[in-house]
């Protein structure tokens, strides 16, 4: 049995894209700041950083080339995660 492990290679331009991507999604973080939505700028604000953080887990992380396994382990993390932060809201929202 052999225990070698093969690993997709990324090329560089796809890490300069990613970048590029980040960075132009700061610069829209930033400029929606400036405007006034009421509420909904909390909302925008991480709608942006959920674009951002999937970004960086998918490229940088290489999440995008793991097994299925992994990614179901993933998102049941995030999914327990936001129960939690979701009730403690709730807390907080009837206090």
């Amino acid at each position: 049995m052999s225990t070698e492990e093969t690993h997709k290679i990324v090329p560089y331009r796809t890490f300069i894209t990613v970048w590029i991507g980040l960075l132009a999604l700061t610069v829209i973080t930033v400029l929606a700041s400036w405007i006034d939505l009421g509420a909904l700028n909390v909302w925008l604000a991480l709608a942006i950083a959920s674009v951002k953080c999937s970004l960086v887990i998918a490229w940088f992380m290489h999440l995008k080339y793991e097994n299925r396994f992994l990614k179901l382990i993933f998102l049941i993390t995030l999914i327990t995660l936001a129960v939690f932060i979701g009730l403690t809201f709730v807390d907080v929202l009837y206090r």
